[in-house]
């Protein structure tokens, strides 16, 4: 009994492993499709289980294959590069009728591709790919806004994204609304400041802050251009707004990367009055001004009748229509070649100087009437920079490193090279010039040159070791008995010294 037994149960050990194997068209073998099979019976129980079986089987599979037969798609999300590609697409797809059009009307934006030709010799640019992109995103540019003149600026990079910078001149009657506007928003900014003063019953502080300097007008100094911002081409252009005297002088007093967001706060000491748009304006403003250079004699100044004394100096200059035009190989021999052709920007965060304690006095008279007195504030001294059009060769050194680098764009072929200048002021600003035409770009980091960092000094090499001799050898340590004896020794020794200073002060008494 007990062996047929045993033989049973080997033959039903064969056949479920029989009834396990695997299956090479689905992942379910026979034995656990015939167990779910049964418990599928037994909780439906149907009254013809034998005639609906191989339908229940059917749908058993039919559920094992339904997810992998189905025939939708998943959703794919955009990539950022592929939403870039898009955006840029159309900036290939612009139309434009050629017939109503003459090709010898000057654009209100420059050869962008001709510009790149000459950096490229002097080793600076964007690429040439990068190159067709933005000319045809400032074309767009130009279109949409109805710009008069537009040129590249250059190039900001930040720490999550760059910013490409377009430079814009104001058309006849925009500086005028520019400047309404800004003088409606200070009006706005004093009202709402008396209207705080006159509800708040909180006694006000008898401390008087400095008078506020004024921001340029529009079309003048420092705000002279206007600046469109776009961190790639294809993307809209954002117009940066106008600079004031207080985000210049807060400029110079910190040293910030960009991030590439218009919008994120300048977290800084001293603070800066307001957000990376307006520190990205200041820095242009700065830039423009310390790099923006020309050949000796391209432009000459405008002679305006009543001008004031000659230390002011004069804010405008234009085109020389009698420049012949300089050759490279001069021009890359000294710089007294190349002249500033955008004013200073003095201390005060202005082009030109203005007296901020002018309304100072008029508010201390209305007060004075009112009834208080106040001490007249002291009068600043005016400030004077360098006049327009001063040779690079006054320029003065910062941390013992020239302003400028000149070299020529090959020394092979000088005939054809073009004179490369190169500030090391501020690392990223070009110019070049092949005797009559000049261009100006910027393509760094947007930071001033702050000298070398602090590197410490090299230790001193280790000394030798101490030389080994019985004075520095190391003594065993002495057992318990070798102390005990050196112990009573020296007890010994003690009291013999104290017998002998005795019997001494004896012999003294009696004598």
């Amino acid at each position: 009994m007990e062996a047929d037994s045993s033989e049973a149960d080997s033959t039903a050990a064969s056949f479920k492993a029989f009834l396990q194997k695997s299956s090479s068209r689905s992942d379910r073998n026979l034995y656990d499709h015939l167990v779910l099979l049964l418990v599928k019976i037994m909780d439906e129980r149907p009254h013809d289980a034998v005639d609906v079986l191989e339908d229940m089987s059917l749908e058993l599979k039919r559920a094992l294959f339904k997810d992998r037969q189905s025939s939708l798609r998943e959703h794919v999300t955009p990539s950022a590069g592929d939403m870039l590609a898009e955006h840029q697409l159309l900036l290939f797809k612009q139309e434009q009728d050629f017939n109503h059009e003459d090709p010898t009307v000057e654009t209100g934006f420059p050869n962008v591709n001709e510009t790149a030709f000459y950096l490229e010799q002097a080793g600076v640019g964007l690429g040439r790919e990068e190159t067709q992109r933005i000319l045809l995103a400032l074309k767009l540019l130009v279109e949409s806004q109805g710009l008069p003149r537009c040129r590249l600026w250059g190039k900001i990079l930040g720490t999550e994204s760059s910013y490409i910078i377009a430079e814009a001149e104001y058309a006849e009657g925009d500086g005028e609304q520019s400047a309404d506007e800004d003088l409606q928003e200070e009006e706005e900014e004093e009202e709402s400041g008396t209207q705080e003063s006159e509800t708040d019953p909180v006694p006000r502080s008898t401390y008087t802050h400095p008078p506020m300097v004024p921001k340029e007008a529009v079309g003048t100094g420092a705000n002279r251009c206007f600046y469109f911002v776009c961190t790639e081409p294809g993307l809209p252009w954002v117009k940066l707004p106008p600079v004031s005297p207080a985000q210049i002088t807060a400029a110079r007093s910190i040293c910030k990367a960009f991030t590439g967001r218009l919008d994120s706060p300048v977290l800084s000491y001293p603070p800066f009055p307001g957000n990376e748009a307006n520190y990205l304006r200041a820095q242009i403003a700065r830039i423009s001004a310390g790099t923006q250079v020309s050949p000796s004699g391209f432009y000459q100044a405008v002679e305006e009748e009543g001008e004031e004394e000659e230390e002011t100096g004069r804010d405008q200059c234009q085109v020389n229509p009698e420049f012949e035009g300089v050759s490279s190989f001069e021009m890359a021999q000294s710089l007294s070649s190349w002249v500033h052709h955008i004013q200073h920007i003095l201390k005060q965060g202005r082009c030109t100087w203005v007296n901020p304690a002018m309304k100072v006095e008029d508010d201390s008279i209305e007060e004075a009437e009112a009834g208080e007195k106040d001490e007249r504030p002291d009068e600043p001294e005016p400030e004077y920079g360098p006049p327009l059009l001063t040779n690079l060769s006054q320029d003065a050194e910062l941390f013992h490193t020239p302003p400028w680098s000149l070299r020529l764009s090959s020394t092979i072929t000088p005939q054809h090279a073009v004179a490369v200048l190169r500030s090391n002021l501020w690392p990223g600003a070009f110019a070049f010039s092949n005797g009559k035409r000049f261009e100006n770009i910027y393509v760094g980091w947007g930071l001033k040159y702050t000298g070398q960092g602090y590197s410490p000094c090299v230790p001193p090499p280790p000394q030798q070791e101490y030389p080994s001799g019985p004075e520095v050898t190391e003594m065993v340590d002495p057992s318990v008995e070798e102390e005990e004896e050196m112990r009573m020794a020296l007890e010994e020794q003690q009291e013999v010294q104290q017998e002998s200073e005795e019997e001494e002060e004896d012999e003294e008494d009696d004598n």
